[in-house]
C-alpha cells in the first residue's frame, strides 16, 4: 500500500521540516568521490532477529511479574492459566505482525501500520505517546530491575538503598544509549551474547524446578484454583503483568528495513522465538511454585533470588548477575528497536527532522537513540515500578490492538495486496478484541493510572494540529528551528539518509 509521505504536506521551514541543508554544514557542497552512502544497512540476520525478539522479551518480566499476576488472580492455578493465555495471545499478536511486516516492508512497527491504515493523526498520537510515556516508562522499569539485581549480591544481609538502585540504573541506561549510538554490529553481537545469558538464567530456574517435581514436591499445586478471593475486574491488571513479561515480540518489525530477506526472516524468527519464550515462561512459573508457596511469593521482591537461595546454595549468588544481564539485554534490544520508530516518524514528518539523520561514519541513527536518555531519566527518578507498569500498559496495548485491527481492515480494503505470509483471520480478530477489551476494562480496574495514560494519549490530538497542521508559525520560530537543527548536525555529525559523505 503506497501513500504520499507526510513530509510533503508540511510547509518548508516549519517546526518539523525546516529548510535545513541536506548535509553537514562543515562539509561544504563538495562530495568526495567513491564514498559510501550514509544509510542503515541490512545487518539483521535470522540469528540476530531471534536474539532481538528473545533478548527483548526475556528481561525483568519473568522475574518480577509473577508477583503481580498472582496478586491479581488470587490462586496458583489461575496464575498459571494467565501465563499460558498471555503466551498464546502473544503468539497470535506476533503472527499478525509477521503478516504486517512482510506486507508493509517499512520499519517503525505499530506506528507504520497505523499510519498506513488509519492515517497521520492516529499515527502521530501513537509516536507522541511512545515518546512521552511508553518507551521512557518501559526502559525505566526494566532498568530498575537491572539496578536491583546487579546490586543484590552486595546487599545480602540488608535492604538495598533506593538511591543506590537508581544511580546504578542511570549508569546502565547511559551505557546502553552509548552502545547503540556507536555501532549497529556491536549492539547486535552483544544482544546475541546476552540472549544466551538470559536463556541460561531461565534454565538455572527450570532444571531444579523439574527435579523438584520428579521428587514429588507438588504440595503447592493441590487445590490450585482455591485461594484468596480476587475480583474478576482485577484480571486486566493480571493480564497487563503477563503481557508485559511477553512484550517484545513486536520489536523486529521496528527494524524491517534492516532485516535480511524480511519475507522469510521475520515469520521464522517470530515463530521460533515465541515457542521458546512461551514454554520457558510457563515452566519457570511452575518451577517457582515447586519451592515457594503463594503467600511467600507475594512477600518476595525478587522471586528468582528467593527461589535460588532455597535450592542452589552458594551458586544462588550467580542468579542475580544472570538476571541483571538479562535485563541489560532487554534494555539494549528495546532501545535498538524503538530508536528506529522515532527515525521513521521523523522521516514521515511527525518528529523533528534531526531524528531522521544518521551518523556520517558509524551509520547509526544517533539522534533517535539519545533523545530517549533525558526522558528515561525523568521517568526513572519520578515514578515507582507498579504505577509505571500500569501507566504504560494502557497506551501500549491500545495501539497494538489498533494496529492488528488494521490488518483485518487491509484484508477487505486491499484484497490483492502482496502477502508472503498470511494468518487465519480469527487470529488477528481474537487478539485485537482481547487487547481493546482489556484496555477498556482496565479503566475500571485502575482508573487513576490508566486515566492518566488516557489523558496524556489525548494530548496528542492538539499537539498534532499545533506541530503538524499549523503551517503559519512565526518567522522567528522557523529560523530558530533551522538554526537548532544545523547546530545539532554539526555537533552530532549527522546527515539525512540519502546524502553521501
Amino acid at each position: 500500500m503506497v501513500r504520499k509521505p507526510v513530509v510533503s504536506t508540511i510547509s518548508k521551514g516549519g517546526y518539523l521540516q525546516g529548510n535545513v541543508n541536506r548535509r553537514l554544514p562543515s562539509l561544504g557542497n563538495k562530495e568526495p568521490p567513491g564514498q559510501e552512502k550514509v544509510q542503515l544497512k541490512r545487518k539483521v540476520t535470522l540469528l540476530r532477529g531471534i536474539s532481538i525478539i528473545i533478548g527483548t522479551i526475556i528481561g525483568a518480566g519473568i522475574f518480577i511479574s509473577p508477583k503481580g499476576v498472582l496478586q491479581n488472580t488470587g490462586s496458583v492455578g489461575m496464575s498459571l492459566t494467565i501465563w499460558t493465555v498471555c503466551g498464546v495471545l502473544s503468539l497470535f499478536g506476533a503472527l499478525s505482525y509477521a503478516e504486517l511486516g512482510t506486507s508493509i516492508k517499512k520499519s517503525g512497527g505499530h506506528y507504520t501500520y497505523i499510519l498506513e491504515v488509519f492515517g497521520p493523526l492516529p499515527a502521530f498520537v501513537r509516536v507522541w505517546v511512545e515518546l512521552l510515556i511508553i518507551r521512557p516508562a518501559a526502559t525505566a522499569v526494566i532498568s530498575l530491575a537491572f539496578g536491583r539485581y546487579i546490586l543484590e549480591p552486595f546487599f545480602i544481609q540488608c535492604e538495598i538503598p533506593e538511591l543506590a538502585i537508581k544511580l546504578i540504573t542511570a549508569v546502565g541506561i547511559t551505557v546502553v544509549m552509548v552502545l547503540n549510538s556507536m555501532s549497529v554490529s556491536w549492539s547486535a553481537r552483544i544482544q546475541i551474547f546476552l540472549t544466551f545469558c538470559k536463556l541460561t538464567a531461565i534454565l538455572i530456574i527450570i532444571v531444579p524446578g523439574v527435579m523438584q517435581l520428579i521428587k514429588g514436591q507438588t504440595q503447592n499445586f493441590k487445590d490450585a484454583f482455591s485461594g484468596r478471593d480476587s475480583s474478576i475486574m482485577r484480571l486486566p491488571l493480571a493480564f497487563y503483568y503477563g503481557m508485559y513479561a511477553y512484550a517484545g515480540w513486536f520489536y523486529l518489525n521496528f527494524v524491517t528495513e534492516e532485516v535480511e530477506n524480511p519475507e522469510k526472516t521475520i515469520p521464522l524468527a517470530i515463530c521460533i522465538s515465541m515457542a521458546i519464550v512461551t514454554i520457558g515462561y510457563v515452566l519457570t512459573n511452575v518451577a517457582y511454585f515447586t519451592t515457594i508457596n503463594a503467600e511467600e511469593l507475594l512477600l518476595s521482591n525478587a522471586v528468582a533470588v528467593t527461589f535460588s537461595e532455597r535450592l542452589l546454595g552458594n551458586f544462588s549468588l550467580a542468579v542475580p548477575i544472570f538476571v541483571a544481564l538479562s535485563c541489560f539485554g532487554s534494555m539494549n534490544g528495546g532501545v535498538f528497536a524503538v530508536s528506529r520508530l522515532f527515525y521513521v516518524a521523523s522521516r514521515e514528518g511527525h518528529l523533528p527532522e534531526i531524528l531522521s539523520m544518521i551518523h556520517v561514519r558509524k551509520h547509526t541513527p544517533l539522534p533517535a537513540v539519545i533523545v530517549l536518555h533525558p526522558l528515561t531519566m525523568i521517568m526513572l527518578f519520578s515514578g515507582d515500578l507498579d504505577s509505571l507498569l500500569n501507566f504504560l500498559s494502557f497506551a501500549r496495548w491500545l495501539f497494538i490492538g489498533l494496529a492488528v485491527a488494521g490488518l483485518i481492515y487491509l484484508r477487505y480494503k486491499c484484497p490483492d495486496m502482496h502477502r508472503p505470509f498470511k494468518v487465519p483471520l480469527f487470529i488477528p480478530a481474537l487478539f485485537s478484541f482481547t487487547c481493546l477489551f482489556m484496555v477498556a476494562l482496565s479503566l475500571y480496574s485502575d482508573p487513576f493510572s490508566t486515566g492518566i495514560g488516557f489523558i496524556i494519549t489525548l494530548t496528542g490530538v492538539p499537539a498534532y494540529y499545533l506541530f503538524i497542521i499549523w503551517d503559519k508559525k512565526p518567522k522567528w520560530f522557523r529560523i530558530m528551528s533551522e538554526r537548532i537543527t544545523r547546530t545539532l548536525q554539526i555537533i552530532l555529525e549527522v546527515v539525512p539518509e540519502e546524502d553521501k559523505l
